[in-house]
């Protein structure tokens, strides 16, 4: 399917891994040209360098950050047409899972909706002027399905990705009479580096489990998350959604949260 996005411009934060990097390799595929924001460049994104790829090194806990990766995009390629907000996750130098309430002070709290919400309001206000004078512009905000099912681990992400689908809906409604659209992604858990880097999710749980990293990726998460498929997902198959509510294909939808968890919101 060709989704209308040849020579159009995007942004996409924490473009270098993970989500972002599919992103990117996504809208490449598909002709468009990428600005991607990350901290460096991983080997993976260096392999796909080229005119239609540029790289901004920005740190998004930095509250000048997306300001400068817009004007980077407006520079290079004279126009904005797309905002993917990917980045989020563990703040740097924060590992995640984290169990329970009383355990989170404040400054866990403020960096977790420093990295997860507010870089994302940033972007979107260094974006929104921009992509006002483009026909079939589009933001795509990644939330989490723990927006939509939260529990007693990660209490502070979860409601940070709470807050940021408040935020998409509430954007969507406001400019989507000026011809921009605005929805979210709800993931489910995924094989990304949040859980495979070294000290990571699936370290985590097996030293809780007494068991080993493999088991954890391969069996246990899936099982102690009740994922109806059974497996933890691939970064590809988040960023196959992404790029059809980005693109002109989806142009009657906006406000959506569109879940891509492998079943685990059980219930609307």
């Amino acid at each position: 399917m060709d989704l209308g996005l040849a020579d159009r411009v995007a942004i996409v934060t924490g473009g270098s891994k993970g989500i972002g990097l599919a992103d990117v390799r996504g809208l490449l595929a598909e002709g468009a040209r990428v600005v991607a924001v990350s901290r460096s460049v991983t080997p993976e994104l260096a392999q796909l360098e080229g005119a239609r790829l540029l790289h901004v090194s920005a740190d998004l806990m930095d509250a000048t950050a997306p300001r400068h990766g817009a004007a980077r995009a407006i520079e290079a390629f004279g126009a904005l047409d797309i905002l993917i907000n990917n980045a989020g996750g563990p703040p740097p130098g924060t590992k995640l899972p984290r169990f329970g309430f009383l355990g989170l002070d404040d400054p866990s709290w403020q960096a977790m909706f420093e990295f997860n919400l507010f870089s994302a309001v940033r972007a979107c206000r260094a974006a929104l002027p921009h992509l006002l004078t483009r026909p079939g512009s589009a933001i795509v905000n990644v939330s989490s399905g723990m927006a939509l099912q939260p529990s007693a681990v990660n209490v502070d992400y979860s409601a940070a990705k709470a807050a940021l689908m408040s935020l998409t809906k509430a954007l969507a409604e406001e400019f989507g009479t000026q011809g921009l659209r605005v929805n979210g992604v709800c993931p489910g858990p995924m094989r990304t580096a949040w859980w495979t880097d070294e000290g990571g999710a699936a370290d985590i749980i097996a030293a809780q489990a007494a068991t080993d990293r493999d088991t954890v990726l391969n069996r246990l998460a899936p099982e102690m998350m009740q994922l109806t498929t059974g497996r933890l997902i691939e970064p590809e198959e988040i960023a196959d959604a992404i790029l059809l509510l980005a693109s002109p294909r989806s142009a009657s939808t906006t406000g959506t949260e569109f879940v891509v968890d492998g079943g685990l919101v059980k219930a609307a």
